[in-house]
């Protein structure tokens, strides 16, 4: 899966988003989080995917895992609202993500290459990083001198509020260290913003 698993935060449609750092124990602050092991989160499917959000947030999620094709398994029943996916172990890094039902929606209908939700803001949590991805191509499985190859560390992402994304950067080679819109001009332009230090 090449979902280039994203950390957002979604609520509702023109709602205004503020963000501090966040770590894994559910606590706001304005200092950079270590990413966890990633093999060793890896190993364990639901480990793997807890790493991706604030505890308070994953620990009683669902967790799930896709195949090939997009279809979900569930792996543990939650009782939250939110869904987390391990790490893709077809990527070359770890990217597991935690999302809402909105974001599941926007998920979904990018996996089957369907226009995603109106009106349905999601978020998502990656606080592990992202695979590094192409910031055009949203089905780029590699890079190419022409599909804009960048790397991203522990993030938030906001997707399904085209509003949102005004006055954000939305080049081909983004600062990832500031909040910047991923694949703009496509249906998944999105808000990506760090909660961490930048990947190197």
């Amino acid at each position: 899966m090449q979902v280039s698993k994203m950390c957002l935060l979604f609520t509702v449609g023109t709602a205004i988003v503020s963000v501090a750092g966040c770590n894994k124990a559910g606590v706001v602050t304005n200092e950079a989080q270590p990413a966890a092991n990633a093999p060793a989160a890896s190993a364990d499917p639901i480990k793997s995917a807890e790493s991706a959000a604030p505890a308070a947030i994953a620990h009683n999620a669902s967790i799930v895992t896709a195949d090939a094709s997009g279809n979900m398994t569930v792996v543990r029943k939650g009782s939250n609202g939110w869904t987390c996916m391990p790490d893709a172990p077809t990527t070359p890094g770890p990217d597991p993500m935690c999302f809402d039902a909105n974001a599941g929606k926007w998920i979904g209908a990018m996996l089957h290459h369907k226009p995603p939700p109106e009106g349905a803001v999601g978020m998502m949590y990656m606080l592990e990083g992202g695979t590094d991805a192409s910031n055009t191509d949203p089905y780029a499985t590699k890079p190419t001198a022409e599909n804009d190859w960048i790397k991203t560390g522990p993030h938030i992402m906001v997707v399904g509020s085209k509003e949102l994304l005004a006055g954000h950067p939305s080049g081909a080679k983004p600062d990832t260290s500031v909040p910047y819109v991923m694949w703009a001009g496509t249906p998944y332009a999105n808000l990506m913003v760090p909660v961490g230090k930048p990947a190197s």
